[in-house]
């Protein structure tokens, strides 16, 4: 039978256990609302989702290696995966536990109604965070030291062509992966936070003066951002990278790309503090502090800024993941942080060779994934606290 075959009958399979096991279960549970309303999609996900689980237990506990001693790559990171979900969620609730047990009254109210989710989002943004800061006093070596060992084996066992100096070993010119993985958190995800502040700069100010002033300034900064938001934004950051290029090399490119990423984004946060804006600038206290006499920097700092606040948090939330993705892409293809630099995309395209390794050194060939794993990682880590923080501001209870 055919792959396909068997999917097709392996759906049907689920979807009549899931139609009986509903019919059963309304039976035997006297017709009660829980079972009578159900819809059969809802039945039909309870019985996937438990079909899904069992494979995952079955495919967990397989063999590491067959009978020739070729190690099974996929079993063996399957089983990574599922235990870093799993410390990740011990981590998460110790995390919260502490947090409403220790600190301010305010601060432990916060973490009692945080969910698991929220809390492990926050957990690894203050991770990432420490290893930016202090990432030359954790890093074991400097980010631009060469050594003369390339090409060394993660692990660090010598037998297998591993140094106990290098856990993860050494690229292809000799640095070391470990280090170059700890700065990379402190360039790339530090770059990205500074890239994310220009840009809510000049995207808000301009935003709530076009929603403040209105008039012939709304018009033209209006059809402006309209323009440069109808180029798609990483074509359009290639192109102008490159262009800078021509000018510019080394750090000056990473300036570059800082600005040009900066000043693109910024067309999406106007958009967000404008409309925010229209709708603020129209309430009554905002009348009455024109009445007042009050200057426009007072109506945007103390009357139309605090009370925009939280949907332009979240929104930075999500301009920062969308501004970290894009300085990775342009670093994958080779116009983003130049080197020195470590960077996060430049590490997961010049270590992608280890993949190879798979067949008989899974480790080896988790080095490229550990880089795509950072930048996964803290994209879903600050997705869920955006997540919350909508979540808190749209007014809905716990």
């Amino acid at each position: 039978m055919s792959g396909l075959a068997t999917i097709v009958v392996a759906l049907v399979a689920i979807g009549i256990v899931a139609w009986v096991g509903r019919f059963a279960m309304q039976k035997i549970s006297g017709n009660a609302p829980k079972f009578r309303d159900m819809p059969f999609a809802v039945a039909f996900g309870y019985v996937l989702a438990a079909v899904l689980v069992a494979l995952g237990v079955w495919y967990f506990f397989q063999p590491k290696a067959n009978d020739q001693g070729i190690q099974n790559a996929g079993v063996i990171f399957f089983r990574w995966a599922v235990q870093g979900v799993l410390i990740g969620m011990v981590a998460a609730w110790i995390f919260r536990f502490l947090g409403r047990m220790v600190g301010t009254s305010g601060s432990r109210k916060l973490f009692r109604q945080m969910p698991l989710t929220a809390s492990f989002g926050i957990l690894v943004i203050v991770v990432y965070a420490v290893l930016a800061i202090f990432a030359g006093l954790i890093a074991p070596h400097g980010q631009e030291t060469v050594f003369a060992q390339a090409n060394v084996v993660p692990g660090g066992n010598p037998a297998l062509g591993g140094n106990p100096d290098f856990p993860l070993g050494t690229d292809q010119i000799g640095r070391d992966i470990l280090s170059r993985l700890i700065y990379g958190a402190q360039n790339t995800v530090g770059i990205a936070f500074a890239t994310t502040l220009i840009a809510f700069f000049i995207g808000g100010t301009l935003g709530f003066l076009a929603a403040t002033l209105q008039g012939w300034l709304d018009q033209v900064l209006s059809r402006a951002v309209d323009v440069l938001m109808a180029i798609p934004s990483l074509i359009f950051s290639l192109l102008l990278i490159t262009v800078a290029s021509a000018w510019v090399s080394g750090f000056g490119l990473t300036i570059a790309m800082v600005l040009i990423i900066a000043v693109i984004d910024s067309t999406r946060v106007f958009r967000l503090a404008r409309a925010v804006g229209m709708n603020i600038v129209v309430m009554d206290y905002i009348e009455a502090a024109k009445l007042r006499g009050e200057g426009l920097g007072y109506l945007i700092f103390k009357e139309i800024l605090p009370n925009a606040t939280a949907p332009l948090l979240a929104e930075f939330g999500l301009r920062f993941c969308f501004v970290f993705l894009t300085i990775s892409a342009l670093s994958f293809l080779g116009v983003g942080i130049q080197p020195p630099l470590a960077d996060w995309g430049t590490m997961v395209r010049d270590l992608s060779a280890f993949i190879n390794y798979a067949s008989f050194a899974p480790l080896a060939a988790s080095v490229p994934l550990l880089a795509a794993g950072a930048i996964a990682l803290l994209t879903v880590a600050v997705n869920f606290v955006v997540d919350w923080m909508l979540y808190r501001s749209s007014g809905l209870k716990e």
